[in-house]
């Protein structure tokens, strides 16, 4: 497809979600869009680095190595350390966040695609069975999406949206403990830990948390790749420098 010699809006790059009539006008005049702005690029790396980070000592945390023969155990700090970078992780995990909600109301309109879903939309609806259908290998030829396709939206809003709420008001609820009971974190997370069954229960329930965005994490990775190469739009490039680039359609 060569969108540069498009003189209308091509039904196989659909107005869906956020994107713009702006958005679809720059698509069939160009062969490339500019979709994610500095800010939430910026956000996206931050936030994986601090998720792996997050990830690799809670396992340990939950699962701690083996003692270390080091003489006294004054004399060693590996589990404190290992603490520490899941605590520092966390910190900066939540200012990104609250600093992505922001730019959803100050961005582009794609900024915002990760904090609403249009259900109430009947084509998206039909674009979230043919994206299905498309990652199924069920359809030989994708359509093409400015910001998000239907099915990617939907998962972002749930594991990252929804997840990543779930996964600091759980943590910081864990973390109110070590302030002591009383303090003004107890105060403030205290009453979810009571909710949910106590102590016990809001640990396995933010280490059940972890797992579910191990899986994201993969699934994310794959379908980025899988996309790149087989739906003829950047995926993993885009992310980088902010712009899709659409290539031909292959005509075999």
């Amino acid at each position: 497809m060569n969108f540069e010699a498009t003189q209308r809006p091509d039904p196989a790059v659909p107005l869906t979600g956020d994107a713009t009539e702006a958005d679809l006008a720059t698509v069939t005049r160009n062969t490339s869009v500019y979709v994610y702005e500095a800010p939430v690029r910026l956000w996206h790396w931050i936030n994986a680095a601090a998720i792996l980070v997050l990830c690799v000592t809670g396992y340990l945390i939950g699962s701690p190595l083996p003692s270390v023969d080091m003489g006294e155990a004054t004399h060693q700090f590996l589990f404190g350390y290992i603490r520490f970078a899941h605590f520092a992780a966390a910190m900066i995990m939540t200012v990104g966040f609250f600093g992505r909600i922001y730019w959803a109301f100050v961005g582009n309109s794609h900024s915002r695609q990760l904090f609403r879903l249009p259900i109430w939309n009947r084509r998206w609806w039909s674009e979230v069975v043919d994206e299905a259908k498309w990652y199924a290998f069920l359809k030989k030829r994708p359509k093409k999406y400015v910001g998000h396709n239907p099915l990617a939206q939907i998962a972002m809003f749930f594991f990252m949206t929804l997840g990543m709420s779930f996964m600091i008001l759980t943590g910081f609820a864990i973390y109110a403990e070590a302030e002591g009971y009383g303090s003004l974190l107890d105060q403030v997370f205290g009453p979810l830990r009571d909710l949910v069954g106590g102590s016990h229960v809001m640990h396995q329930l933010h280490h059940l948390g972890m797992w579910a965005i191990v899986v994201f994490v993969m699934i994310h990775i794959y379908a980025a790749i899988r996309e790149d190469i087989m739906s003829r739009q950047s995926m993993v490039s885009t992310i980088i420098s902010g712009t899709r680039t659409f290539k031909d359609d292959d005509p075999t």
